[in-house]
Order: C-alpha cells, then sequence, then structure tokens
C-alpha cells in the first residue's frame, strides 16, 4: 500500500509495545499503548474534552474502500467499515485477526473453498442489514473495469478472476461461499483488507459521489460519519447499528486534514492534537527520539525512487542503475532523515517471511543484497554508475537530458529529493530539478505516467513477498512504473499458482532478481521505521503490521 507520510507497519509476529510519549519510556517497553501521565518537555497535555483529536494526513485521496490505495484513507475506512475478518487489540498494543463481519469460517480440504458464515444482527449505519449478498457485489465491483480499482489483483486468487466475474455465491443471506483458483496463504489477510469491504449496492449505483458527505456515505463499521469539511476534518461518531459499539471507548474521532508539517506539529505541542504522524520537524528527530517523546517503530516497507521505464532516458536499464548505484544511502539516513532507518540493499524489505514463515529465515536474508551499502565500497558503486552512465552513451554525463525529480509535498521529502540531486549531479554530471505536488495531483500524475524519475514508497498489505512483486506486472494497477517485461510475468504468475511454498518463494527471488539486478527498475533507499507522538494521557490505541492504527478503544481524553 502506497506510503504517504506516515505508516506504522510492524514484522508479523514481532509483538512490540506501543512506545509511550512520557517518563522516558523507549520504544520496546511493557506499557503498551499507555503513556506515563506525566507531562514531557514543552508539550501542553491532550484537551481531555472526550474527543479524540489527530493527524495522519491531509485530504484522503478516496475512502471508498474498493478506490483508496494509501494508508491514511484505509485507516480512515477501517474505522467506518469492516471486512469479513478485522483487526483487533492483542491486549499488547498490537493487533490479532479476528472473526469480523463473519463469526466463522471453513475451508475445504484441498484449500480451494472458503464459506463465510455471517453474524446475526449486522448492519449498516442506516440500519438495512449486511447480507452475503454484499460482499459478492462488493466483490465483484473490486475487479470489474469499469470500477477502474488499481488494487482489483488483491483478489486474483478467486476463480473467476480473469474472466471478471467472481465464483462468490451467497446460498442464503448468512452464507458467503468463494471459490479460489489456486491456493492463498495469505487468504484471511485478503478478507480483513479494506478494498473487500462491503458497500450498499443501491447507494454506490445511484450516486458517483457517495463517499463525499455522511447523508451518503453508508458503512458498516464501529464509525460513521458525522462530518467531512473538506481539507480540514472528517468527524467520526459512534455507530449505534454496528454489533460490537459497547467494547468502542472513543466516542468521537476527529481526523485532522492537514499538510503544513509546521502547523501539525504546533498544533501537537500547544495540546491540540492528541496524537500526530512522522510530522516532527527533521533537526528535532534526534532530540526527540533521545527524550522519548518521539516514537520510532519498525515497519515493513521500502522507500524508493520510481523511474518511468517508458520514458527516455530512463528506458534503459543502464541508466536506471547508474541512477541508483550514484545514491550514498548512508548519508540519506544517517544526515537526512535521521530515524533509524536501515539502507535497502534490496526492494522486499526486512521482516517478509520466506519458505519456512516466522520460524525460517526472512526471505532478505535468502535473497541477500543486490549491492553493497557498505560506506567504504561507495566510491567502488560510484565508479560502476559512471560506466554504466557511459555505456549508455552519457560519458560524464554530457548529453544527457535535464530531468526532473517529483515528490508530494513534504519537508522530509524535499530534503530526501535535494540529497539525491546533489549526489546524482556530482557522481553522474546530470541535472536534476526538482518538483513537488498536492498529494492527490502526485498520485494522479505518478500513475499517469507524467514524470521521468518519482519519489515512492510501499509497504506491505500483507506478510509475503507478493505484496511487493506483483504490483509490476504488465499493466497492474499500481504498476506506476509502467514496467513491462514477459518473463518477470510469467515467474509471478507461476507463484501465484503453485502452493509449494519453497517453489513460491524460488520464483519470486528469481522475479526479483529480474526487477533489480537485470531491470534496475526501481532504486531502494532504504527499509521504513516509522515516527509517531501521541499524548500521554491517551491509552488504548493499537495498531496492525500493514500500517493501520486504530483509535476507537482509546480512553483519557
Amino acid at each position: 500500500m502506497k506510503k504517504r507520510i506516515w505508516i506504522i507497519a510492524l514484522i508479523f509476529g514481532l509483538v512490540l509495545s506501543l512506545t509511550a510519549c512520557g517518563g522516558g519510556n523507549k520504544a520496546n517497553n511493557s506499557k503498551g499503548a499507555e503513556g506515563s501521565a506525566e507531562a514531557k518537555g514543552n508539550f501542553e497535555p491532550g484537551r481531555e474534552d472526550g474527543e479524540l483529536d489527530v493527524c495522519i494526513a491531509s485530504e484522503p485521496e478516496s475512502i471508498d474502500p474498493a478506490l483508496n490505495t494509501t494508508v491514511d484513507g484505509a485507516t480512515m475506512i477501517q474505522h467506518l467499515s469492516e471486512g469479513l475478518i478485522k483487526w483487533d487489540d492483542d491486549g499488547n498494543g498490537a493487533a490479532k485477526l479476528v472473526p469480523g463481519q463473519a463469526q466463522s469460517w471453513d475451508k475445504s480440504e484441498d484449500g480451494l473453498t472458503w464459506t463465510f458464515h455471517l453474524r446475526d444482527g449486522i448492519k449498516f449505519n442506516d440500519g438495512t442489514p449486511v447480507t452475503a449478498n454484499d460482499f459478492v457485489y462488493s466483490w465483484n465491483r473490486l475487479v470489474k473495469p469499469e470500477t477502474t480499482a488499481q488494487y482489483e489483483y488483491m483478489l486474483d486468487m478467486v476463480d473467476g478472476y480473469d474472466e471478471k466475474v467472481l465464483k462468490v455465491e451467497a446460498p442464503d443471506e448468512k452464507t458467503f461461499v468463494v471459490h479460489l483458483k489456486n491456493l492463498c496463504p495469505y487468504f484471511e489477510e485478503i478478507c480483513a483488507f479494506p478494498s473487500t469491504y462491503p458497500v450498499k449496492k443501491d447507494v454506490v449505483e445511484n450516486n458517483d459521489q457517495w463517499t463525499l458527505s455522511p447523508e451518503t456515505y453508508i458503512s458498516n463499521g464501529p464509525y460513521k460519519m458525522e462530518s467531512w469539511d473538506h481539507n480540514q476534518t472528517i468527524k467520526m461518531v459512534k455507530n449505534p447499528e454496528y454489533y460490537d459499539a459497547d467494547s468502542y471507548t472513543a466516542e468521537k474521532i476527529n481526523f485532522h486534514l492537514k499538510d503544513d508539517h509546521n502547523a501539525i506539529y504546533a498544533s501537537y505541542r500547544s495540546g491540540e492534537l492528541d496524537f500526530i504522524g512522522a510530522f516532527a520537524p527533521t533537526e528535532e528527530i534526534p532530540n526527540l527520539i533521545a527524550s522519548g517523546e518521539l516514537n520510532v517503530r519498525p515497519q515493513i516497507g521500502t522507500y524508493f525512487v520510481c523511474f518511468n521505464n517508458k520514458k527516455a532516458p530512463f528506458d534503459n536499464p543502464d541508466v536506471r542503475k547508474a541512477f541508483s548505484l550514484a545514491i550514498d544511502r548512508n548519508f540519506i539516513i544517517e544526515q537526512v532523515t535521521q530515524a533509524g532507518q536501515v539502507p535497502a540493499t534490496a526492494y522486499v524489505p526486512n521482516g517478509i517471511y520466506d519458505a519456512k514463515g516466522p520460524e525460517g529465515e526472512e526471505f532478505r536474508k535468502v535473497g541477500g543484497d543486490y549491492y553493497s551499502v557498505k560506506p567504504e565500497d561507495y566510491e567502488k558503486n560510484c565508479e560502476e554508475a559512471r560506466k554504466l552512465l557511459e555505456k549508455a552513451g552519457y560519458k560524464d554525463g554530457k548529453g544527457f537530458p535535464e530531468v526532473t525529480y517529483l515528490y508530494n509535498t513534504n519537508d522530509a521529502h524535499k530534503a530526501v529529493g535535494e540529497a539525491l540531486q546533489n549526489m546524482w549531479q556530482q557522481v553522474l554530471g546530470v541535472t536534476v530539478t526538482l518538483s513537488n505536488q498536492e498529494w492527490n495531483v502526485f498520485i494522479n500524475e505518478r500513475q499517469q505516467g507524467n514524470y521521468e524519475i518519482a519519489r515512492h514508497g510501499w509497504v506491505a498489505d500483507f506478510n509475503d513477498p507478493m505484496s511487493f512483486l506483483d504490483m509490476w506486472l504488465t499493466g497492474g494497477g499500481n504498476n506506476d512504473a509502467k514496467y513491462e517485461n514477459p518473463e518477470y510475468d510469467k515467474l509471478i504468475k507461476e507463484a501465484k499458482a503453485t502452493a509449494d511454498q519453497g517453489k513460491r518463494m524460488e520464483l519470486m527471488h528469481k522475479a526479483e532478481d529480474i526487477l533489480i539486478k537485470d531491470d534496475g527498475v526501481v532504486a531502494p533507499i532504504y527499509f521504513y521505521t516509522s515516527t509517531d507522538m501521541v499524548k500521554p494521557n491517551v491509552k488504548g490505541l493499537y495498531y496492525t503490521p500493514l500500517g493501520f492504527y486504530f483509535f476507537g478503544k482509546t480512553s483519557g481524553f
């Protein structure tokens, strides 16, 4: 899923406590989401007015479950809607998969037929019942070409996907049956993913603006939209129709929609906001980490440069690989981002399982590195980069056209862009200009291929290398690089079709070899960490391994 400004994604199986903002607590203490009662430094305590005020991003791209592609939008959707399976608090500030709209499910002996048994009394927030037919409609809507959902491939393991008529059925209102064309080891996580959440057919088909106001945003989650002051706030209140409403303690959650980092940070300092994502000024991050006021967490994701593989000069893999090798990844994480990131030696990040799952070595360990990030090897990388650029016909950068690096408006992304700009000029002798755009404009331009080089980031949708690799299939909805390689496509499709975990992983390692070693489609920079700040009086936050925060069971404000 696209990383915008902040993402938390903990490695599956690794239980880390949510860092407290007070009392000098560190990232792996045992206090879960509870902070010290002591206010820290110059920060004012949160306002205890019964409303939780948070800021994770600016105006969301979309809160239509089928159309959203970003973590911030998905976080909002998961408060407003619910799938067959959901994430719930594991008691330690992290999350686990539990029954959602389905109270139970079973699968056939061959693992290809899944039967979900829906709860009694589940309703949309307008009081109408949620039925199995709502899932039949919503899942088919996701894959239909006219929906233009970038995440339509999330259901490519379902039989009928290729024909865009899924083999899903509702033998009665309480039973939803899914027929898979091949085994999928992460299918339960798919059933908890926002793209698969139910929507009401009559609402969706009678109003193409249904997501934009509380009167028409009909959903089935623990909260409902109270108001949406666009580019200001989305306010949510508890949904009395939700089957488990009593377990949600936050009566009202206000998502502030801002992109001015200084203003967001000031609002947190003053006590206006109870929680903020990665908005702390870069120059203050080391001190905030040292004082325990800023939380740093590991996550399963990669920050990278995306090249438009269809646009010269980046249609040449030697040019792409030259630009990648010229990047001093250690300088970026040590002098620019300064939040504990790990220099990326490949595309699929740390934390992703290989064939033996959580008991075995990770995919990254098995796959190894594609280039050295040892400081003493950087000059060798630069020499190789210059040779590759010369091979492409641009010795010492002569004749290389001026190109533009595109990023979404954000001080941290700007700082990384400026570092890259300088490295490419110094090492390769090329001129790169910087251009920034507001988030939704940026996403559209990158998706349409209206760029040469662009900032990108991806965080796991589920714990499997496929979450990072199938996005680069020819014509894929999230293939912003416009990459095409029949051999790569063949490997990914074979990996999707086999149930043998060892064979799956072997095929995906080969695919990553092509993606990075041979074609240099993207230039990985670092593996993510995430930073955030939460008021010490706020208790009960929990998060998923995919980057979503849940605020519904918080208290103390």
